[in-house]
């Protein structure tokens, strides 16, 4: 039994309830988010393969998120069943190859797995982005297989879900607004603990997308008094 369990502690497949699960014993190789604050919470950052599951309402910077991720990848990244019409001009001008985007639009949940795992098991895809609902372990399964088979990564952008059942994925990320940037809570991390929520400073990137310094209200309510009193001059 000891020489069992010293090999499973060797292979990073189990570890020791004391210990945090230092870099050096990471079970993933890591590629940069782009933020270093949230690369030292995830040991790295974002796992070079395998599904990472984003937990996150719509809209409220999910994509920024990964945006540094998208500028650095050499293969195609496919876009399935997005919310809303991606923004080229706007991606092209965040320095994001947009000749590399293919975005899919598929009828059906099950259209939209079946074209995720198509994409990961070709190899022609080093990232997917799928947006869907509520899925089950074994679709999980069929896309980690995909993602080690095409060496991809699959981040799952899940809004709504009512499922409170843990998946098999390498990565799960929580995320919520915030004035700054977005709130993050890491809910699971293959070979590493949950953490509690921190908040990701966006407004280096994007201080037009955020409230860094709020005007005090009693100053823009002169401001408004000053902008009447030159009407009615």
């Amino acid at each position: 039994m000891a020489n069992l369990i010293d090999f499973l502690q060797h292979q990073n497949l189990v570890w020791q309830g004391t210990e945090n699960a230092p870099a050096s014993r990471q079970v993933y190789e890591t590629v940069s988010t782009g933020f270093g604050d949230l690369d030292k919470q995830l040991h790295g950052g974002l796992p070079k393969q395998g599904v990472v599951d984003i937990q996150s309402q719509v809209g409220i910077g999910e994509l920024r998120l990964l945006l540094p991720y998208l500028r650095k990848q050499t293969r195609m990244c496919a876009v399935i069943h997005p919310p809303a019409l991606l923004n080229a001009h706007a991606l092209f001008h965040q320095g994001v190859d947009t000749g590399q985007f293919l975005v899919i639009t598929p009828n059906s949940p099950q259209e939209a797995l079946w074209a995720a795992e198509q994409c990961l098991k070709s190899g022609a895809c080093g990232s997917v982005l799928l947006w869907h609902g509520d899925l089950e372990v074994h679709q999980v399964k069929r896309l980690q297989l995909a993602a080690q088979t095409g060496q991809g990564l699959i981040c799952i952008l899940r809004s709504g879900i009512k499922q409170s059942a843990s998946l098999p994925v390498c990565l799960s990320l929580k995320l919520a607004p915030h004035e700054l940037g977005l709130r993050v809570q890491v809910i699971k991390r293959q070979g590493g603990w949950a953490k509690p929520d921190f908040v990701l400073d966006m407004s280096t990137n994007w201080p037009e997308l955020t409230a860094r310094e709020k005007v005090p209200r009693s100053a823009q309510v002169v401001t408004i008094e000053q902008a009447l009193q030159q009407v009615n001059r």
